[in-house]
């Protein structure tokens, strides 16, 4: 979604820890796609900007994927966070975001994100709003998200 936005750059620009995908994110993210966004992605992956892990504990991905019914990359992303104790993992999975919150592990979804670097000068305003209408066309985001969101941004 932040490659949608065209705020990957900016993130990884700012950014001092380590971006970690599972080995299905990658998948569906580049497979075969020739999409930009799945370009880019490959480019940040062969760049060592995003590292690619294997999870472990495939009996825990499954019953994430039947639990709370997210995708397998959804699911291996929660296992990887488990496994390494991530301090933050990024979804806007509605499902995802529902199982993050009952076991109480701390997320992030783009528009958080977005909100955060403009709040932290790391995009000018003009360019969140850009980037805040991008994410709106192709997410599947809350009216009430999006107003919170336009709220924040017009503070800056």
């Amino acid at each position: 979604m932040l490659t949608k936005a065209e705020l990957i750059d900016d993130l990884l620009e700012g950014y001092e820890g380590k971006i970690l995908i599972p080995r299905e994110v990658e998948v569906e993210s580049c497979g075969r796609k020739k999409s930009f966004a799945a370009l880019f992605i490959r480019n940040k992956i062969e760049e060592k900007k995003i590292g690619v892990a294997k999870i472990s504990n495939a009996a825990l991905c499954s019953r994430l994927m039947r639990d709370f019914r997210i995708c397998r990359g959804e699911a291996e992303a929660f296992v990887q966070a488990l496994e390494r104790k991530a301090k933050l993992v990024a979804t806007d999975d509605k499902n995802a975001i529902k199982a993050y919150k009952l076991l109480k592990l701390s997320f992030t979804s783009a528009i958080a994100m977005l909100v955060k670097m403009a709040e932290r000068e790391v995009i000018d305003t003009e360019k969140a709003r850009v980037a805040l209408r991008a994410l709106t066309r192709y997410g599947r985001y809350s009216d009430e998200i999006i107003k919170e969101a336009k709220k924040r941004l017009k503070t800056r």
